[in-house]
C-alpha cells in the first residue's frame, strides 16, 4: 500500500540547516512528481516544494524560495528537502506526498507521520 516515511527533522537554531528525507512506496515513484508540505499548529497544510518525476523542474512556496531545495533519487524512491537559513516561521510538521498541483494520495491514512522541525535559539 502507499506509504510515506519522513525523517530528518529536529531542533535547529535560526539560520541553521536541516535535510529532510521521505521514503515512498506502494506506487511507481519514478513516474510521479513529488512534493513537500508543512503544517504548523492552527494552520492549514501548505505546499513547500515540488519536483517533477525526472527531477528536471522544481517549484517552491514564496516563503522558502532561495532557502530550500528539493531533490529526489528514483532508485532509492526517496525525495529530499534541504532547508537552509531556517527562520522562526519555518517550524512545522513536514510531510511529503506524490503529485504536483495537489496531493495524489490525500486520504488521512496515506499521509505519513511527518517530521517535526523546530527553530529556536
Amino acid at each position: 500500500q502507499v506509504q510515506f516515511v519522513e525523517s530528518g527533522g529536529g531542533l535547529v537554531q535560526p539560520g541553521g540547516s536541516l535535510r529532510l528525507s521521505c521514503a515512498a512506496s506502494g506506487f511507481t515513484f519514478s513516474s510521479v512528481a513529488m512534493s513537500w508540505y508543512r503544517q504548523a499548529p492552527g494552520k492549514e497544510r501548505e505546499l513547500v516544494a515540488g519536483i517533477t518525476s525526472g527531477g528536471g523542474s522544481t517549484k517552491f512556496g514564496e516563503s522558502v524560495k532561495g532557502r530550500f531545495t528539493i531533490s529526489r533519487d528514483n532508485v532509492k524512491k526517496t525525495v529530499y528537502l534541504q532547508m537552509n537559513s531556517l527562520k522562526p516561521e519555518d517550524p512545522a510538521v513536514y510531510y511529503c506526498n506524490a503529485g504536483w498541483e495537489r496531493p495524489l494520495f490525500n486520504r488521512d491514512d496515506y499521509w505519513g507521520q511527518g517530521t517535526q522541525v523546530t527553530v529556536s535559539s
